[in-house]
């Protein structure tokens, strides 16, 4: 199954929105959203952690390809 592709500010967006319950990561394809979910995105530490990371580009789609 093919994710639809985002690019770094949409995930940037939706990161910094609904971060602290994993939505980034749920459309990124990763399987461990549900853990933000359960922490509150760690307590927001997580969540910031995982903007830095999209914003920087070192976040990648859960399949290894690189955000748009």
């Amino acid at each position: 199954m093919t994710r639809k592709k985002y690019s770094r500010l949409e995930m940037a967006l939706i990161c910094w929105t609904l971060g602290i319950f994993g939505i980034h990561r749920l459309l990124m394809g990763y399987k461990n959203w549900y853990l933000q979910l359960i922490t509150l995105g760690g307590l927001g530490l997580w969540m910031l952690y995982d903007l830095f990371a999209i914003i920087t580009g070192k976040m990648k789609m859960a399949n290894g390809e690189p955000l748009l």
